[in-house]
Order: C-alpha cells, then structure tokens, then sequence
C-alpha cells in the first residue's frame, strides 16, 4: 500500500516523509549487520517474481470453507466423481484449530457437528466482521450450516437479503444464499425471477465469475435448486473445478494479481529496485486499469474497488507523474465518484458504507494534489479521525490484523505537517500509543493485542515505529523479520487477508511485500544519516 523511498536515480519514486528536526536519523550502528543483505536478499527475490508482462503473479491457496462448498455441491449432484477424493483427502489433512474450520470439516467428512456449536459460533464469528455487514454475514453462516441440514431457529430476516447499496459481487451472494435458505426452509415464494437472473447472468462466461470461487459455488448451490438447471450447474461446477488445487481444496479466489502487482510495485520502489522493472510494473497496471478509471484485484474481475484504485495510483504518481498522468486523472475520478457525503470513502461503490481503511487509502492517494483535493482529503481526514476508537485501533477492515488500518491512518495523517488540527494530533497519539504497546518480547507484533507475532503485522507496525524518535522498537522489530527469513530472501508467514469478511485466505507473496515495504520506510529513516 503506502510506501516511499529514494530511487538509484535520486529521483523520489515514492512520496517519501522525510524526517522532521524532531524524528533525528538513525545511525546503521543501531540495528543488526545483516539488515542490508537481508533487504537486498528480499528486494532481489521479489524482483524475479515480476513477469515479463510486468505483473506479479501468486496463486490463492485452498480454504476450507470453499472446499466442503465444493464437496457438499458434488455430493448432491453426483457430478464428476473422481474430484471427491480429492477434496476428501485436503481435509482430512487439515489439522486446524479454528473452531469454524473444524465444525465445517466434521460436517463435510461425518457430518458430526450438531446446531449447538454452530450456534455458538455465530457471534464469534459477527464479532470480527464490520458492523454494517452483519445481517447478511449471518444470513451465509446460516446457509452454510443449512446445507448439512442444520437449520436456524429463526425466520429468514429480509433485511439480510436486501440489495441496495450492494456492488455486484455482494449482491449475487446474497441472492444465493436466500435461495439456499428459503428452499431449506420450504419458503419459495422467497424468490423472484429477478433472484434467478441474476444468479444465471454469472454463468454466461467460459470462466468463473469474477474469478471469485466462493460466489461461484454459492450461485451454483442456489441454481441447483432451481427446475431446469442441470446443464447451468454442471457447466459452471466444470469452471469451478477447473481451480481445484494441487492439494486437493478450492481457494477463494483464483488470485488477487492486481493487488499483489501494485503493492509490489509500491515496495519494490521503496527498496530502491531498479527503474526498468518500476516501469514495467506501472505499463502493466495501466493495461488493467478498468474504462471508469478504477483497477479490481485482479486482471479477470470488473468490479473495482477503492483500496486497488488507491495503491495503483500512489505508485503512478510516485514513479513518474508526468509519464502517466492521465491514469492518475482517471483514477482519480473513479475514487471521487464513490465519494460518500460523510468525508469517508467505501470499499466498492457509493452509498455503500464508508470504512476507515478505505478513506486513508484514497486520501493518501490524493495528498500529493493537495491544492486541488484540500477539501476532499480534510474532510477524509476528520472522517477517519472520528473512527477511530479510543484504544487508538479502527472497526476491522480487510485484514485480520489491526495494525493495517492503524499503520496507514498515521500515514495519511502526517503527510502534510502544515495541516495538522488537535483531532489528526490526538489521532497518531493514540497509534503511536497502541503500537508501542504492542510489541511482544520477541520483538515482533501479533494480529491482535498480545497474539503471537506475526511477520506482516510486524511490517505494518514497523512501518509505523519509523515515525517516532526511539530507533529500539525498530531494531527489535528488524531482529524478529530476519528471523523469518528464508535463504531465498522470502518471508515465511501466516496470512492477514480477509475475504469475505472476517474469513482469511492465503496469498504468500504478501508476506514479502510488505516486509520490503517496511524495511523500505526503515531504510530512509537509516539513509539521511549516512555521508
């Protein structure tokens, strides 16, 4: 997301926060010998992850939940019998220790659960969702639990299913899961023609809708039990399956190449990676950009969303603003048109509920044109300032870590020193607080308070600790990623992207972008001490 550094060239290639008289350089001297390998290691290793086409390219890896969705709908169809096993066997050899993932392997493979525990789960599960989402979340763990014939007590809450203000990945999910419900509750004077068409308008292409495996499979569950539908479903299990993994399980999505090329792009230029790869990077992204000016999270996906649109034009804008300012206007123009009255900005589309995360992506994305978004950013900023909770954390986002949210809040905040009101100064006091707070003994950070560390949220709060004056949180921080640090250059780490929210998924290369991207902020805060 928000890097920044100083090119080989000399030219800033991210909008770099320099140092104020009151945040002194560090000297080298302070942190361990191998840093400079180990960011070299790590700057090289991703380098060779750019493709010829300028892209970085990670695979999602199997989860459980689409995996018994997939083993649950091909039991009930009877369709492609040699696929079974192999779903079988991934989870089987899933030794998790989340409740939700173990209640749903018992149910796929003994159907050993009981509405009990399932029940249980479900506030569990509400808790670590945003708010606003909470009725139709509720609604798809019910559906869920429903397809292993454990039904909710309650009746079907429409609110759960209403689709106003819902981008379309959203709404043909929950228009599927009503369908699911309603049939399990024999209510089918709960679906509509209009239910139907939109669930067989995401059949019609050669590929999985959006590339996004969970809606697919919850279209074809609700499609199945529809009359005259054989054909539909067996087509579109045909793509579904097409996705399958080595191991044996479905993935959320088949990948999320776009997000993962524009922050590459972002942490690659704060590492100070060779121009020529920069620029391919960025002649990639401007291939991808979408005809109302936004980027989705991947090259087969329409619907686009701010935090990609964000990113990519951040690293625009810092590569060569000239070169490729007319993506940056049209970018630009797709995030001021989801602009909500409040000052916030959505994930998706206008209207939609504004989130915190969200507006510090496009604010930030805005502040190197100050003069013509002045008021866009002031009012993003008093927007995110409001949000913010008393502890110094945000309501949850996109991922399972709260050090996201808060590492790009104080980002944002601080870019413009001469802008700096009583409410963005309570605001970083407060991050600074929570993460200095945070670290564990071992040096590093946890997804939440006090859980074991974790690389990436280690990067996200080193990223922060650069912008304070005591260099000792950033040492131990750096100790802690080296040790995480294969021979390679890569970084070993458990996943921190949620989708839907609050369930993660995995994609590695993350884990080594935003450890380059934060050994970047730490590498400038070290490079104006050195002659």
């Amino acid at each position: 997301m928000l890097g920044y550094s100083s090119s080989n060239t000399g030219k800033t290639v991210m909008r770099l926060a320099t140092p104020s008289r009151a945040q002194a350089s560090w000297s080298p001297e302070l942190f361990p010998p191998a840093l400079t390998s180990a960011t070299t290691r790590l700057r090289s290793y991703l380098t060779t992850r750019v493709g010829p086409d300028g892209a970085v390219r990670d695979p999602c890896r199997s989860r459980i939940l689409e995996s018994v969705l997939a083993l649950n709908l091909l039991e009930r169809t009877g369709l492609q019998p040699q696929r079974v096993s192999r779903l079988v066997d991934y989870l089987r050899a899933q030794a998790t220790t989340d409740p939700l993932d173990r209640i749903l392997v018992d149910l796929a493979l003994s159907r050993a659960a009981t509405a009990g525990p399932a029940a249980g789960l479900a506030e569990v599960f509400l808790a670590r969702a945003p708010g606003f989402t909470g009725a139709r979340k509720h609604a798809m763990f019910d559906a869920t639990f429903a397809l292993y014939g454990l039904l909710p007590s309650r009746p079907l809450d429409p609110s759960a299913f209403d689709l106003t203000g819902l981008h379309s990945w959203a709404r043909v999910q929950v228009t599927a899961v009503k369908i699911v419900l309603a049939d399990a509750a024999n209510r089918h004077d709960h679906i509509s023609d209009e239910d139907v068409r939109i669930l067989l308008e995401t059949q019609r292409q050669g590929q999985v809708w959006e590339s996004n495996v969970l809606i697919q499979l919850w279209a074809l569950h609700a499609l199945h039990r529809l009359p005259h539908t054989e054909n539909v479903v067996a087509d579109g299990l045909t793509k579904a399956l097409a996705l399958q993994r080595e191991d044996g399980g479905m993935p959320f999505v088949g990948d999320t190449d776009t997000w993962c090329t524009a922050t590459a792009g972002v942490a690659l230029a704060a590492a100070s990676a060779p121009r020529d790869v920069l620029h391919a990077i960025a002649a990639h992204l401007r291939s991808q950009q979408q005809p109302g000016g936004g980027w989705s999270y991947t090259d087969l996906a329409y619907q686009t969303d701010v935090d990609d649109t964000s990113v990519a034009i951040q690293f625009l804008g810092a590569l060569d603003p000239d070169r490729y300012r007319e993506p940056i206007r049209l970018g630009e123009k797709s995030l001021l048109a989801v602009r909500n009255p409040d000052g916030g900005f959505p994930t998706y589309i206008a209207g939609a509920a504004s989130e915190a995360c969200m507006t510090a992506a496009a604010v930030d994305a805005l502040t190197p044109r100050w003069k013509r978004h002045h008021d866009t950013i002031a009012a993003g900023l008093a927007f995110l300032a409001d949000q913010q909770r008393e502890d110094g954390s945000f309501p949850p986002d996109w991922s399972s870590s709260r050090l996201h949210t808060v590492f790009r809040a104080l980002l944002v905040a601080t870019r413009n020193p001469g802008h700096r009101p009583a409410y963005l100064r309570q605001m970083t006091k407060r991050i600074m607080a929570l993460v200095l707070d945070g670290q564990n003994a071992d040096g590093g950070w946890g997804q939440q308070h006090r859980e074991p560390s974790d690389p990436i949220s280690t990067a996200y709060a080193l990223i922060a600790v650069c912008r304070q004056n005591d260099p000792a949180p950033a040492e131990r921080a750096v100790t802690y990623l080296l040790a995480h640090q294969s021979d390679n250059g890569s970084i070993t780490a458990i996943p921190d992207s949620i989708g839907p929210r609050p369930l993660r998924f995995t994609i590695p290369i993350l884990a080594d972008i935003f450890t380059l991207l934060a050994l970047g902020h730490l590498s400038h805060r070290i490079a104006a001490s050195v002659p």
